[in-house]
């Protein structure tokens, strides 16, 4: 079957770094488009955005929907640490869209890839607006999506960052952003993967005698006396009828009202500490009979995909540098690139940044100067005026 693979590139990469386990290298340079395929899954909307390479695999409309994914040869995880590895740039500033990315497994449609085409790991940045600033992490498990319960931060500027997720077949984890660590933990307790190991007691109950009211209404508080005939609203004393108020036209004046500044509120005993107060009532825990554990959960048996399913606000978005390999050392070296480039960038920005403000500089100089010459000039045509008069 012709799936658009380069075989002899995938020989290059698996044949010659077989012992380091490299199962996935993307940088998008010549034949690129032999290696990947585009999704038309919305073009019938017209929403379907275009892609263009120009320094990584970048979007290039405002307001569409990105699909694109990649085919190499099938691997399993199993008894082995998954690195994915992925480089995304936010050029312009992105103010709301996906930067994620997805790893695969077989069966899936790439000519209708889509949201709803299956994955076993989704990970990467999301952005929109303030609120919404993170690195996503989600992990399939029997069919079902699992986010991750903890919030992971992101990259919003405008340089490029490394996105670095290892899994490790002792079912714990670690995110990376430009080679530091940022979140790590365990599959089975920062996702809801499993059912919780215990469960409320459904045959205990909270007894009808129990006092949680930590504090009470003192009973020998009395309310005093006349306390409740002071009325909320009196009568404006500086108010005073109209003059042009007619009684048989108009009806009988009435005084508005204002608030009582004498009035005090509703009552209420004053509150002393409830000598039968017993504490919170904590709904005792007993072993849920649906708990099953599974070692199982970061392995997938079936891995053949990289994809990218995404939706832009505002395009521009650049994406490169993507491996998937179980060997920390490529990741590493891999990594040091991305540094490099990124360090460039910034250089690059800050020059940029010192160029732009010599410039206001100087105009501002200029201007400055011009009126000083302008004043000189006015000055000089005063003093020859004023000769002329003499």
């Amino acid at each position: 079957m012709d799936n658009g693979l380069r075989p002899h590139r995938f020989l290059a990469v698996f044949g010659a770094l077989t012992s380091a386990k490299v199962y996935y290298s993307e940088d998008f340079g010549n034949g690129w488009e032999n290696r990947w395929v585009k999704s038309t899954s919305k073009e019938s909307e017209g929403t379907q955005g275009e892609w263009a390479v120009d320094g990584g695999l970048k979007t290039t409309q405002d307001a569409r929907f990105y699909q694109i994914s990649s085919e190499f040869p099938e691997f399993s995880n199993t008894g082995k640490d998954l690195i994915v590895q992925y480089s995304v740039k936010h050029g312009q500033k992105l103010d709301c869209g996906g930067g994620y990315i997805k790893i695969m497994p077989k069966g899936v449609d790439q000519g209708n890839f889509g949201g709803d085409s299956p994955y076993n790991i989704m990970f990467g940045p999301d952005i929109c607006g303030s609120s919404t600033r993170k690195t996503h992490l989600i992990f399939n498990y029997k069919g079902t999506n699992h986010l991750i319960k903890k919030e992971i931060r992101c990259e919003t500027d405008e340089f490029t960052h490394l996105y670095t997720l290892t899994v490790h077949p002792d079912n714990t984890y670690r995110v990376d952003i430009d080679g530091k660590e940022v979140a790590s933990g365990s599959l089975k307790e920062d996702w809801d993967m499993l059912a919780p190991k215990e469960i409320k007691d459904p045959k205990a109950s909270k007894p009808a005698d129990w006092v949680d009211n930590k504090m009470m209404a003192d009973p020998t508080d009395v309310k005093p006396e006349g306390w409740d005939d002071i009325p909320r609203q009196i009568r404006d004393p500086d108010a005073s009828k109209p003059e042009d108020w007619d009684d048989e036209l108009d009806g009988e004046w009435e005084a508005p009202q204002i608030d009582n500044p004498d009035y005090k509120g509703e009552w209420r005993a004053k509150q002393i500490e409830n000598p039968d107060y017993k504490g919170e009532w904590v709904h005792p825990l007993v072993p849920n009979p649906d708990y099953q554990d599974d070692d199982s959960l970061y392995q997938y048996t079936s891995n053949k995909y990289v994809g990218f399913e995404l939706w832009q606000v505002k395009s521009g978005s650049t994406f490169g540098n993507i491996l998937v390999t179980d060997s920390e050392e490529d990741a590493k070296a891999a990594a040091e690139k991305v540094e490099k480039l990124r360090e460039e960038e910034k250089a690059e920005a800050e020059k940029a940044e010192n160029e732009r403000k010599a410039k206001e500089e100087e105009e501002r100089k200029a201007r400055e100067a011009e009126e000083a010459n302008k004043a000189d000039t006015e000055d000089d045509h005063a003093g020859h005026d004023h000769k002329d008069e003499l």
